[in-house]
């Protein structure tokens, strides 16, 4: 394959194509999350990711990335596999269990009448004293 223009030699196609091969564990970069924390009492939100040899790295990379041009007060960077996340498919593991209207006011509604009741079905308990 050659090209038109005479000064570029243009390298032959088999030479083109790089060989890929498989990584060992501790040959590539190890993914660290980014939060960042814009001021104080506000919660931490999630930037990004990125790439780096350790976790001082990591903290440095993340300073450079996404707190060098907006305000930032705190910066967390976590390892990638050290987060643990459920899948939108599982919500039905946080449906409540058992009904416990108890807790909520509305489940008071009848309490009174409740205990009016309970109190007469122990009179006749309470008269063999």
């Amino acid at each position: 394959m050659s090209s038109l223009d005479p000064r570029i030699r243009r390298a032959e196609p088999e030479l083109w194509e790089i060989p890929l091969r498989s990584l060992e564990p501790l040959e590539h970069w190890q993914t660290y999350e980014v939060f960042v924390m814009r001021t104080r009492g506000s919660q931490a939100q999630h930037v990004g990711s990125l790439h780096a040899p350790d976790a001082e790295m990591a903290l440095i990379l993340a300073k450079e990335q996404f707190a060098r041009r907006s305000q930032c007060v705190a910066l967390w960077v976590v390892p990638t596999e050290a987060i643990l996340w459920t899948n939108p498919e599982e919500e039905e593991i946080f449906l409540p269990a058992t009904d416990k209207s108890y807790r909520e006011p509305q489940g008071y509604l009848h309490t009174r009448e409740r205990i009016e009741r309970f109190k007469d079905r122990l009179k006749p308990l309470q008269s063999y004293d």
